[in-house]
């Protein structure tokens, strides 16, 4: 009894050892798409003229810094102008070979290539002055939907 006590024991800290793990793995992925964002709105906003409002930065980050990384512009964009924006990329590039049996799969094995793009919007809308919350999750492959959330600075 002791030894299966010690045994399920072992196997509980083990699987949440492997959670921890893969959280650190998620929190660095995002950490380096937040640097690589604000690297690249530092660098390619430099000879723009200064952003007016919100609705522009996000315009920028749609058409011009998503083209730098993936090759082309957002699909779709829209706002309730309250704060809320959704993106939606139609063909998502890290998506593009992608095919899994059934939608359970697909969550659990697409989430990670979405963590470095969500740390990327993060990243280029910190560095131009919006602090949000970004939550992705994808759409039917190969689409994904970014849900950007911006947070009220109290002035």
């Amino acid at each position: 009894l002791a030894e299966q006590l010690t045994a399920e024991r072992a196997a509980v800290t083990t699987r949440l050892d492997e959670e921890e793990q893969r959280e650190a793995v998620f929190r660095r992925l995002d950490h380096l798409g937040y640097r690589v964002g604000q690297g690249l709105v530092e660098r390619f906003s430099r000879d723009r003229p200064r952003f007016t409002d919100t609705l522009d930065m996000i315009k920028f980050l749609c058409k011009d810094i998503w083209t730098l990384v993936f090759r082309k512009q957002i699909d779709n964009l829209k706002t309730n102008h309250r704060g809320v924006y959704v993106l939606t990329d139609h063909s998502f590039r890290p998506f593009a070979r992608m095919s899994m049996a059934s939608p359970s799969e697909t969550l659990a094995r697409v989430q990670p290539f979405l963590w470095f793009p969500c740390g990327i919007i993060r990243g280029a809308l910190a560095i131009m002055g919006i602090e949000a919350t970004v939550q992705a999750e994808p759409a039917e492959l190969p689409g994904a939907t970014c849900q950007i959330k911006t947070i009220k600075t109290k002035s």
